[in-house]
């Protein structure tokens, strides 16, 4: 039986598992057993997980009610702005890395509701606040595409698992690509939903920390619709409430979506080019698009630069570094050095300098560009970008010991996709390229606000004409390459700057 189950968790995503387990096809303990089989052969190679609660799963396997939605499917929590009762809420910071949570976060109470299965907790960078999870508490996630490479972050521990078919669909957040970038470097797909579309409680995030939103990586479109229908809404007391969707978002997928009009813009703000690769991925899926019936049209965005830096700048330090306050006020002490990374440690510095009419221009420009893209989405019904404009880069290159190499190269890896997190527009990445290195490229579809239903439903078309593969990555391959463009571009821009 074994071999039917590995083979169920290789070649069927989330729902076709839960639907076997429904079926009586096969047991819910049976793919537990397995999936916590794949952890222990695969975990030491990737470094994925930082927490495991495999005694625990086992037992919710045993008494999972077959009837739930995605009953007995293998399941992680990324290990930041979520708990898991019982298991560490470390953030990826030596600061927090005692810290238990007592209690689960209603979203991780959602999950257990729709019948999911927690293995454990995965990898992230400090804080969140690196496009690269390899923080120094937990050491480096590794991609299973090429394990001298990133998995992309915050969400990259998620990505591993996902991607090396350990889990088929695991949690993730993005405030600022957090979803999109690992999904991206790993070859899966990730959607970023509209702000306030799930709930963070019991953490402050709709007006504390407005760019941040929750959902997860997937190996299918049908998975991520499935499982927002599960997990979206408020909870009472909510800074505010976005209007349900008109039908269940499942319904989306095989929707026909019309014809629609869709704006590509190959570029990020600040005018710099995009590798070449990143862009024949975008300029093959907007062909694609063209063959679907769509209509597909060059145009530039309005947002720039300074704004976008302006609002990350504002909005990105002070929530973290209240975070911070209230970690050493219960600790009862003062900062010491080896607390938090050098670059997270710039970034809390600088936001206890920042002013209140820093924070309220922030916030102007979040609801500025907020507008100008709203505006910009009624002439269009879609926008299609790259979601990086380099390839993912080796472990290393996004080094937090390093502030000066943080500064000339983090930006980069957040430049197409942090707009959305601003703006709050739902936003994707499709797994449609792979680099020369082997390494995939995604590219990245964003909507009005509101609007995952469009997403799904073209997401969905695009899947069924052009289906990417879902098989696990595994045995992962030991290294690959890194295109000589990124190589040059990185170096010319370390020494301009």
């Amino acid at each position: 039986m074994s071999s039917d189950v590995d083979r169920l968790l290789d070649e069927h995503d989330a729902t076709g598992v839960a639907n076997a387990v429904r079926s009586g096809e096969v047991d819910a303990t049976e793919v537990v057993v397995a999936a916590i089989s794949r952890a222990q052969e695969r975990n030491p190679a990737l470094n994925a997980f930082v927490s495991t609660r495999f005694d625990q799963a086992l037992d919710e396997a045993e008494a999972v009610n077959r009837a739930a939605p995605f009953a007995g499917v293998p399941f992680v929590v990324k290990d930041l702005a979520v708990q898991v009762a019982g298991l560490p809420h470390t953030r990826g910071s030596r600061l927090f890395a005692d810290d238990v949570a007592d209690a689960d976060s209603e979203l991780v109470r959602r999950y257990r509701a729709a019948g999911l299965i927690i293995l454990g907790t995965t990898n992230t960078p400090e804080l969140g606040r690196n496009a690269s999870t390899e923080p120094l508490l937990n050491g480096p996630t590794r991609n299973p595409h090429g394990l001298d490479h990133s998995t992309g972050g915050s969400s990259g521990g998620t990505a591993a698992a996902v991607a090396s078919g350990i889990v088929s669909v695991g949690h993730g957040n993005d405030g600022g690509g957090s979803i999109r970038i690992p999904a991206s470097a790993c070859g899966l797909f990730g959607l970023k939903p509209s702000r306030g579309r799930v709930s963070g409680h019991p953490d402050y995030a709709l007006v504390a920390y407005p760019m941040g939103v929750h959902h997860v990586l997937s190996r299918s479109v049908r998975d991520s619709a499935a499982l927002l229908d599960l997990t979206a809404g408020p909870m009472p007391g909510d800074a505010y409430e976005i209007a349900p969707p008109q039908r269940p978002w499942i319904d989306a997928v095989g929707a026909d979506p019309g014809r629609l009009r869709i704006a590509m813009a190959l570029s990020p703000a600040d005018g710099t080019e995009a590798h070449p690769e990143c862009v024949a991925a975008v300029e093959s899926a907007a062909a694609a698009l063209g063959d679907l019936g769509h209509e597909v049209v060059e145009a530039d965005p309005p947002w720039t630069s300074d704004l976008i830096l302006e609002v990350l700048s504002g909005l990105m330090g002070a929530p973290m570094a209240i975070e911070i306050d209230a970690r050493l006020a219960e600790l009862g002490r003062d900062l010491v050095d080896d607390d938090l990374e050098p670059f997270t440690r710039f970034l809390y510095d600088s936001a206890l300098h920042a002013s209140a009419r820093d924070i309220v221009s922030a916030m102007v420009g979040l609801e500025a560009l907020g507008r100008a893209m709203g505006e910009f989405l009624t002439t269009y019904d879609l926008l299609l970008t790259p979601t990086l404009p380099q390839p993912m880069p080796p472990l290393g290159y996004l080094d937090t010991t390093n502030i000066e190499a943080m500064f000339e190269r983090a930006a980069t890896s957040s430049a197409l996709t942090s707009p959305f997190n601003i703006t709050g527009q739902p936003a994707v990445s499709l797994p449609l390229a792979t680099g020369s290195n082997g390494i995939p490229i995604g590219v990245q579809l964003a909507a009005a606000f509101g609007r995952e239903d469009r997403l799904f439903s073209v997401s969905a078309q695009v899947e069924a004409a052009h289906p990417w593969s879902i098989a696990p990555v595994w045995p992962a391959r030991s290294e690959a390459g890194w295109p000589s463009y990124v190589e040059s571009h990185a170096h010319r821009t370390m020494h301009e700057a």
